[in-house]
């Protein structure tokens, strides 16, 4: 592993922990405060770089996206799933 492939491990790392709270909060209460149209953008947007990381054959690309979209859509189906308070 060349210095690039670490600096790139060490972002792909911070950047998908920095969902973990965010994402265990949502699972632990069943509901997730976040905006619903950010969800939806981010979850699209880390599915389709997802995507091309996996077609350039960028293995960190694709894990950070690929667990950065796996959360997300764990908000998101938390977030289509809950009921309204009234």
């Amino acid at each position: 592993m060349n210095g690039g492939e670490i600096i790139g491990l060490l972002g792909m790392l911070l950047l998908v922990s920095a969902w973990v709270p965010q994402t265990l909060e949502t699972i632990r209460t069943r509901k997730c405060p976040l905006n619903m149209q950010f969800i939806i953008i981010y979850v699209t947007a880390s599915t389709l770089l997802t995507i091309y990381s996996y077609i350039i054959g960028d293995w960190i690309f694709f894990a950070l996206n690929f667990l950065a979209a796996l959360q997300s859509a764990i908000n998101l189906v938390v977030k289509l799933t809950e009921k309204k308070s009234t």
